[in-house]
């Protein structure tokens, strides 16, 4: 008998939450083997899943359900799989629900449909008309061309092309598929490098020739080059003729890499993004799998793409909160991206100026390679920073900004510079309420207040989305026109810039600006090229972004993100605050960053004036150790959801009843979330907090095996290595 056929079961994966593989029979002719994409049934719909392993006949075939097709497309490695194995151990995750990031283009396992083309057959058309004469120019060239290709190259319309068809001169033939984008060439575009960044680079081209599995920490300050740094790495790599990867934390951060890759390798990565239009992502994975494209930039879902041959990962800004999922399996790509190296045998590199305690931490005990620029690249020079004293130097009545701001913004922009002022609030208020009656505008699906947004005249959540029109009188007690805004957000700040400096050109930015990401592209090439004065953003214009003119950055509230309890507050301060000061000075040129504080002494904020990023982190790293918190102890977050408030909380009560005893792990709640409800879900969280060596994953598991079950619209969901807290 032949090998295989005996076997007449299989183990498929499915993309569903299910702790494991389903059996199904093997029809008569159709050779399996793991990794291979298949298609099955499941109730009374078909999916797409991943054979799993060849199993002994335990089971009757004759009383299993057949797998229906396999699909014409390569296996899934096995590398993959056991990624994907990792991620749902370490995430105490059903391995499906990791699968299901995975086949996020279902569509994708179906070979492409064959492009048309035409041919000369060398045959003369009947009558050769001036139209007729500028197609046989370029048509009995032996070249193959699509119709309309055709059609434009000779300038005619199609329907000269088809006649020539009918008359048997063109013959139509199917064109192989193309890759989206060339091969990119490690020697298009040299970058002269300085003597130190030449040695990181040298380091790192050493690290990816020798194929050596293990994260490499490349940490250098604004404007040090590192992404000149990095390239020479995925040069080394495509001259090896592998794949690589590049995780960019922000969409609007793509189209600046774009460009300064393509200016040093020649052409363009793929992009991998939820923006990315249907039949491009299909293409793109179609042609990963196949190892037809080189190289992906992409957010943190283009980590679970199945490459054919990846030998490189890049993650920049590795210290970014976007790289965290929390939704279903949750995960932090960041640290996911070095366990895939680890698995498949190849480098990870880590970006940033500002890199997490966790991977300061590892960089120290020599668990990641340390790489460190020290100084900017050519003649551009870190901004002199100072803090302005809101309590000395307050704000006119009804404004935000400072006079000692707003004068530095005046001089720099009659030095034809740009300026731009830091706030990380979205919209015009963050709240909305009545001065009659106190009425305040709470999202009725959230324990949130409504953000008003003027320019689209409506109030809006941020957490689920809700959106109404603004009303012109209060819900509550009718009062017409006593609505007042609460506080500013870039909307708001716009209008103030715009009275006290109404010749200038001011873009505001913001992630939920009308016209998405296309019109944000447009406004960062234009702040680029000079076309504006004065620029008002979010988050998103604090990384990555290379803007020569600015001399000028205003963080317009430094202390935002210190007055919460999140144990992690310090280290994101800091991070955004030295990230969005470093936006001025990349051209060369004094430039100056101004903070507006109430708390000048924290040492967060001192810390950013003296720009002794050090001395900060071995103060956070002091008190992480004191306090046993990670990246010396472990935690781990369960949340518990329901529509029900009485009813998910009593649920919460009896699994902290049923949660196992240790000496070695401290259990903190049910508490009330800090936001208690979000699109209509009451939520309820755990903390868990172990030693660092505790196998918290292990106990987890045991705990939720002998707790009680969730029923109903009870949800709970795990959170290993939380980086949120609301």
């Amino acid at each position: 008998m032949l090998p295989g056929l005996e076997l007449k079961t299989v183990s498929v994966l499915l993309p569903i939450p299910t702790d494991g593989a389903y059996s199904y029979g093997v029809p008569e002719g159709l050779e399996l083997n793991p990794g291979d994409y298949v298609q099955v049934p499941l109730g009374n719909r078909v999916v797409a899943a991943v054979v799993w392993d060849k199993q002994e006949n335990s089971v009757d075939p004759k009383k299993l359900r057949n797998v229906i097709s396999k699909f014409d497309c390569p296996p899934m490695k096995q590398e993959m799989r056991k990624f994907i194995e990792w991620i749902a151990g370490y995430t105490v995750s059903h391995p499906g629900m990791v699968l299901k990031m995975v086949l996020r283009v279902p569509t994708a396992l179906e070979p492409e449909a064959p492009m048309q083309g035409l041919k000369f057959t060398g045959t003369q058309p009947e009558r050769l008309t001036p139209a007729r004469k500028q197609v046989m120019k370029f048509a009995n060239q032996d070249l193959s061309w699509t119709k309309s290709g055709l059609a434009h190259a000779a300038g005619v319309t199609a329907s000269v092309v088809d006649g020539l068809t009918k008359q048997g001169v063109m013959e139509t033939i199917k064109l192989p598929s193309q890759p989206l984008f060339p091969k990119p060439d490690a020697n298009y575009g040299t970058v002269e490098l300085t003597a130190d960044q030449q040695e990181k680079a040298d380091t790192l081209r050493e690290i990816v020739k020798k194929g050596q599995s293990g994260a490499t920490l490349l940490e250098g300050i604004t404007g040090s080059g590192k992404t000149e740094v990095y390239f020479e790495a995925l040069a080394e790599c495509f001259a090896q003729g592998k794949q690589a990867l590049v995780l960019l934390p922000e969409i609007a951060l793509t189209s600046s890499f774009l460009e300064r890759f393509e200016n040093r390798f020649g052409a363009r990565p793929a992009e991998w993004h939820s923006e990315l239009a249907p039949r491009a992502r299909e293409k793109t994975w179609r042609q990963i799998t196949a190892g037809e494209l080189h190289i992906v930039a992409g957010a943190r879902s283009s980590l679970f793409l199945p490459f054919k041959n990846l030998g490189l990962i890049i993650v920049d800004e590795e210290h970014d909160l976007a790289y965290k999922q929390e939704d279903r399996v949750f995960y932090n790509a960041r640290d996911m991206a070095v366990v895939r190296g680890q698995l498949e045998g190849f480098p990870v590199v880590l970006c940033s100026a500002t890199p997490a305690i966790e991977t300061r931490v590892n960089a120290q005990l020599d668990r990641y390679a340390y790489l460190k620029l020290d100084s900017r690249y050519g003649d551009a020079i870190l901004p002199e920073l100072d803090v302005i004293d809101m309590r000395k130097h307050p704000p006119a009545r009804g404004k935000f900004l400072s006079p000692v701001i707003l004068k530095a913004v005046e001089e720099t922009i009659e030095r034809k510079e740009q300026a731009l002022l830091f706030l990380n609030r979205r919209g015009y208020a963050p709240l909305t309420l009545c001065r009659v009656c106190g009425h305040r505008f709470e999202c009725k699906n959230c324990s949130a207040w409504l953000v008003e947004h003027r320019f689209r005249k409506t109030l809006q959540c941020h957490h689920c989305g809700d959106s109404h029109p603004t009303p012109e009188a209060c819900p509550e007690c009718g009062t017409l026109d006593h609505l007042v805004a609460c506080g500013p957000g870039v909307e708001r700040l716009g209008e103030e810039i715009v009275e006290a400096f109404p010749d200038a050109k001011t873009i505001i930015l913001s992630s939920d600006m009308a016209g998405g990401m296309k019109r944000m592209r447009f406004e960062l090439d234009a702040i680029a090229k000079g076309e504006a004065d004065i620029i008002i953003g979010t988050q998103l214009v604090a990384k990555g972004h290379n803007f020569p003119l600015m001399t000028l950055v205003g963080v317009v509230d430094a202390d935002l993100g210190l007055s919460n309890g999140d144990p992690r507050a310090a280290e994101r301060t800091f991070q955004l605050l030295h990230q969005v000061t470093g936006r001025a000075g990349r051209a060369g040129g004094k430039s100056q960053g101004l903070l507006q504080s109430y708390q000048p002494e924290n040492p967060v904020i001192a810390a950013i004036k003296a720009a002794d990023t050090e001395a900060f982190y071995e103060r956070e790293i002091d008190a992480r150790r004191l306090s046993s918190l990670p990246p010396f102890g472990r935690l781990a977050a369960i949340i518990i959801s329901g529509q029900d408030r009485r009813e998910t909380e009593l649920f919460a009560r009896a699994l902290r009843q049923a949660c196992p005893i240790s000496k070695e792990v401290r259990v903190l709640g049910p508490a009330e979330a800090p936001l208690a409800l979000v699109r209509g879900r009451y939520r309820f969280r755990l903390l868990i907090h172990a030693p660092r060596n505790f196998a918290v994953q292990n106990w987890l598991r045991a705990w939720f095996k002998e707790g009680p079950k969730p029923r109903g619209n009870i949800r709970v969901q795990t959170d290993i290595d939380p980086q949120s807290f609301v």
